[in-house]
């Protein structure tokens, strides 16, 4: 379940409710979609110590070993000096390709303490980090950078407005990043464009809201779609699940042509 973190909305615009219970709300957990955020881009935010206690932000990319960010610093950087005396640190990733609201974007917070790998998972570690950013086999065996990996303590999702809630350690390790959300892209514009009439079939009959006028796809991953709706009541976002999770974006067209056979016979 989603944390609500927000208090008392005032005069701001009220959200229509469902009419009807939503049949499958089933969506990615906040690990599952941690590990999606993470896994969709190589750059990040580092948030470090200095010797004063003070927080010092810095751009840095990384790869992932097992979801734990692999990160390659020089000691000639301050946030590699704080690192070196430090360990406690963490990583802000935002989703490549924000929509024009920057905060109605996914993000991720991972925060932990960084470790030099060693032995075996040191060669995993630096294989992960040049998969990741090819550019680093020009400087990662030079004598003044290090490879450290953040073991991921604490991580906290948020989806954009109203979507948001932390993960443990444990659950973070265990999920897997979704293999259909990052490539959905062309998939979802062809369904608003040619299938919004079908969506909008989906709204009605799963997504609760049967006086629904208009419905286009926000989004897409393994357990279903979201989808924005018009309604007499206002605009308001719901969630249409597939009969079955489906593993790759080669299944997402049989997975809506199903919901739409499903929605019409209702």
């Amino acid at each position: 379940m989603m944390t609500l973190d927000h208090g008392d909305p005032g005069d701001a615009p009220s959200i229509p409710q469902p009419l009807t219970p939503v049949e499958n709300p089933a969506r990615p957990s906040p690990a599952e979609e941690a590990r999606t955020v993470a896994a969709s881009t190589t750059t990040a935010t580092l948030a470090s110590l200095t010797l004063e206690g003070d927080p010092w932000a810095s751009f840095v990319t990384y790869g992932l070993l097992d979801g734990q960010p692999v990160l390659c610093v020089s000691r000639l950087a301050e946030h590699g000096r704080n690192l070196d005396a430090d360990p406690r640190a963490s990583l802000a990733v935002v989703e490549p390709n924000p929509p024009s609201d920057p905060l109605a974007g996914a993000r991720v917070t991972l925060s932990g303490i960084v470790e030099r790998p060693a032995g075996e998972e040191a060669a995993a570690a630096r294989e992960a980090h040049l998969a990741a950013v090819p550019a680093a086999k020009y400087y990662i065996d030079y004598s003044d950078f290090s490879l450290w990996v953040l073991r991921v303590r604490r991580v906290r999702w948020v989806g954009g407005y109203g979507r948001m809630d932390s993960a443990t350690a444990e659950d973070y390790a265990a999920a897997t990043a979704d293999p259909v959300s990052p490539n959905a892209g062309r998939a979802i514009a062809h369904l608003n464009d040619d299938h919004a009439d079908a969506l909008l079939d989906m709204a009605r009959a799963f997504g609760g809201y049967p006086d629904a006028t208009a419905a286009t796809c926000e989004g897409a991953d393994r357990y279903g779609l979201d989808l924005r709706v018009s309604t007499p009541r206002g605009f308001a976002v719901t969630r249409v699940g597939y009969r079955e999770p489906i593993a790759a974006i080669g299944d997402l067209r049989a997975a809506t042509v199903e919901l739409t056979h499903r929605a019409r016979q209702s």
